[in-house]
């Protein structure tokens, strides 16, 4: 029987931190931060940890979000971005400082288990025109002298996040796959980096945007379903597009004699809007499938066993850039307010665990007014400035919304003008033609969002206050027993 004193303690660890924590063995996610109203990282990471989410990757070195990670068991991935990569590139002494700021501060005193740099993200699109060709490996260069200046480069290894364009293959065949040509000496220097320093290659595998760019890709293909017509590589099958193309750049790592490097998948995921191929049914379908199949331990043909990968994304960003698409509003598996989109179980066996302490604004909405006349000269203006000013990417063809007649789509867009603005009643005041409602106007599956309140001492202090009662109720247990 166990003693008083060890139930005591684990009354504490319940009490104190809400529930026993079910890992899932190597799942991450990416937490990005280009949001109007964005979580407080406090709730974030318990939202991590309640989900059993080991490893998070961050686009950049944000200071309130490290520290929220300090002791928090959860490892990360912390990264540079682009338009910092020419200073780091061009100076030691940069690379240096933003090393010392950035990971050894919150490794050394905040016990922050950063395990990755992340220099740049995606740097060789070809949207990117070149740009940044000259100065990532330079950059990358100058943050591994940084770490072994500061004593981390055992710890902390740096790699840069890539995008699946960066290798092809002219027959599509995986065995076929090389380096892309324009930037092949470039990729073999960068891949003889990271293995010179025991560092892994990074790749972003999207199978959503093959099927976004392509209305002729085979819709099945991109699931693990097993039901698209199957490939066959010299003998090895491939049924999903996230093999061919993972295994495509295992062979492009062999060809030039990095056949045994590691690889992390850091971006894998499928969108819920913005487009007629972005919706919960086929996310919910992509990312289980493939958290059954990292469950299982399957691997590719070239690769078995489960993928060193990170989900995208953790939390929808209702600011990010629309500039790829609107969909790029819409990667989380929660919406803004932490709330899961649709059931998915991370590999505990459970559902998603929801945040918790968020607050919401009043229940009001601001609308077209019924007296309002769709044939007003400022109608058009006025939904554009709304549209500019915050997030309608759900009105789109195929979208959420898309169904919606005039009327609704003005409202819409006044709506989301409104709610980002903290639900100012001068946010509201588009000269005849909007009115505050206190009935929900949202149609069917389109809902009309409420925002979420941007002060983040709401939830922190509700954890205070559950420690408190937490700390309280154990002292009680423990007068009771004699400690």
């Amino acid at each position: 029987m166990l003693s008083k004193s060890v139930v005591a303690v684990s009354f504490l660890i319940i009490l104190l931190y809400g529930n026993l924590f079910i890992e899932v063995e190597g799942i991450g996610v990416n937490w990005g931060s280009q949001a109007s109203h964005p979580l407080p990282p406090a709730t974030v990471v318990r939202l991590l940890r309640e989900n059993g989410i080991q490893k998070v990757k961050l686009f950049e070195a944000d200071s309130q979000i490290l520290r929220a990670l300090s002791r928090s068991g959860i490892q990360v991935m912390v990264g540079i971005p682009n338009d910092l990569l020419a200073p780091i590139a061009g100076s030691v002494a940069v690379a240096e400082r933003w090393v010392s700021q950035n990971v050894s501060a919150h490794v050394s005193s905040n016990g922050v288990d950063i395990r990755y740099v992340a220099v740049g993200n995606e740097p060789f699109l070809k949207a990117f025109n070149g740009t940044f060709e000259g100065i990532t490996l330079p950059a990358l260069q100058n943050i591994q002298s940084a770490l072994i200046k500061a004593g981390l480069a055992s710890q902390v290894k740096v790699t840069v996040p890539l995008n699946a364009d960066v290798y092809e293959s002219a027959s599509n065949l995986p065995s076929d796959g090389d380096f892309r040509a324009e930037i092949r000496d470039l990729m073999i220097s960068i891949v003889k980096f990271l293995s010179d320093n025991q560092a892994p290659f990074t790749i972003n595998i999207y199978p959503f945007i093959s099927l976004y760019n392509d209305p002729h890709f085979p819709v099945e293909f991109a699931f693990f379903d097993g039901t698209g017509s199957p490939v066959n590589d010299n003998g090895r099958i491939y049924d999903n597009v996230l093999d061919a193309n993972y295994d495509t750049l295992v062979w492009s790592l062999q060809k030039n004699g990095f056949g045994n490097m590691s690889i992390i998948v850091g971006e894998v995921g499928w969108p819920t809007d913005g487009d007629k191929n972005a919706n919960m049914q086929y996310a919910r379908r992509y990312n289980q499938g493939f958290m059954n199949r990292q469950k299982a331990g399957r691997g590719t043909p070239m690769r078995p066993g489960p993928m060193d990968a990170y989900l995208f994304s953790l939390i929808d960003e209702d600011a990010k850039s629309i500039q790829p698409g609107n969909f790029e509003r819409h990667w989380g598996i929660f919406y803004i307010d932490g709330q899961p989109k649709y059931q998915l179980s991370l590999g505990n066996g459970n559902g998603l665990v929801p945040a918790k302490g968020v607050r919401h604004m009043a229940k009001k909405w601001c609308v077209l007014a019924p007296s309002a006349n769709l044939q007003d000269p400022q109608l058009g203006p006025s939904v554009s400035y709304a549209c500019d000013h915050a997030d309608c990417t759900s009105l789109g063809y195929g979208s959420s919304c898309g169904n919606l007649n005039l009327a609704q789509n003005v409202s819409y867009a006044f709506n989301s003008y409104y709610q980002v603005s903290d639900q100012l009643d001068s946010a509201c005041k588009f000269p005849g033609l909007s009115v505050i409602t206190t009935n929900d106007p949202s149609v069917g599956s389109c809902k009309f969002k409420i925002m979420i309140k941007s002060d983040s001492s709401g939830g922190e202090a509700s954890a205070r206050m559950t420690r408190s009662v937490a700390v309280l109720l154990l002292l009680s247990v423990c007068l009771y027993i004699g400690l």
